[in-house]
């Protein structure tokens, strides 16, 4: 860890308040399986027939059980940093779709190299701040084209907040890579043919409070190296909630979010036309797009 950068995030720490919230996250994180369900649907027009699926930071198991029920025949594999998650992961087990679960942290996976055919990750790498080292696993670990889905958060991620807090020497808000900088690092990794894009969400609230209870709730505490150590007074409390309203629409507060998607191979793929409405795009043209 780069304990000059503020917007360091120390794995304990991360590993700390995840695991902290694995019995509320899934009652506040609604955005979150949205983003679970269509990443998982941009699987659907893929043949694939893999021996080994794995969920990274796989949380509390909702994907890794979906992934087992499209993949019956795969040994899915539900790997998380927190050991609390994954404590919780065990209500989503049936006895015919059972998954494994594998306490581990992404940046340096218990697996061998060549063993995996598809890696699938939902909101996760926003914790794995740079990527490089996550990018460099997955590669490792994953076959001869093998393929990588993930989705994870960019830049306008939590605007509103951000823009309420201020400046006062202090990181309140993750800092959010954006589509050219992930792309960037798949193609350092050596991921071929990378195909990403960027959905923007709100969430309301009628308050900025119901917001922050909802990150606490599922384990997106302020982690950063420059995060203000002592409790927020009252008075900045105040503060952080008047300079949110000016964002007040038809009744409810919104907070953005920017979810990334990306796919990636590893290795190029035999030559032939590609599948569907497949579509490939070069880092260095990716735009950032607005589903209507």
């Amino acid at each position: 860890m780069n304990h000059s950068d503020p917007f360091a995030l120390p794995r304990a720490a991360v590993r700390n308040t995840f695991d902290r919230a694995g019995s509320s996250y899934e009652a506040a994180a609604l955005l979150q399986a949205n983003v679970a369900d269509e990443l998982l649907s941009r699987l659907e027009p893929f043949a694939f027939a893999p021996e080994v699926v794995l969920d990274l930071g796989a949380g509390t198991g909702r994907a890794s059980a979906q992934l087992k029920q499209r993949y019956r025949r795969a040994r899915v594999l539900a790997l998380d940093l927190a050991p609390g998650m994954l404590h919780e992961a065990a209500r989503h087990q049936r006895w015919l779709r059972r998954f494994e679960r594998v306490c581990a942290d992404a940046a340096a996976l218990p697996l061998r190299a060549a063993s995996v055919d598809v890696i699938f990750s939902n909101l996760m790498l926003q914790w794995c701040d740079p990527p490089d080292q996550v990018f460099a696993e997955a590669r490792r670990v994953l076959k001869p084209q093998g393929f990588f889905a993930f989705s994870t958060f960019g830049p306008d991620t939590l605007r509103e907040l951000r823009e309420a807090w201020g400046e006062d020497g202090h990181t309140h808000v993750n800092r959010f890579l954006d589509v050219h900088d992930i792309g960037d690092a798949l193609m350092r990794a050596g991921f071929a043919e990378p195909v990403l894009d960027v959905e923007r969400m709100t969430v309301t609230y009628p308050d900025v409070l119901g917001l922050m209870r909802d990150l606490k709730a599922i384990g997106a505490r302020n982690v950063t190296a420059g995060r203000a150590r002592a409790l927020t007074g009252k008075g900045r409390l105040r503060q952080l909630r008047e300079r949110y309203e000016v964002h007040r629409r038809d009744g409810t507060l919104p907070a953005t979010y920017e979810v990334i998607y990306a796919a990636a191979w590893n290795g190029h793929r035999a030559a032939g036309p590609p599948a569907g409405d497949e579509v490939f795009i070069a880092p260095d043209q990716i735009s950032h797009r607005r589903r209507p």
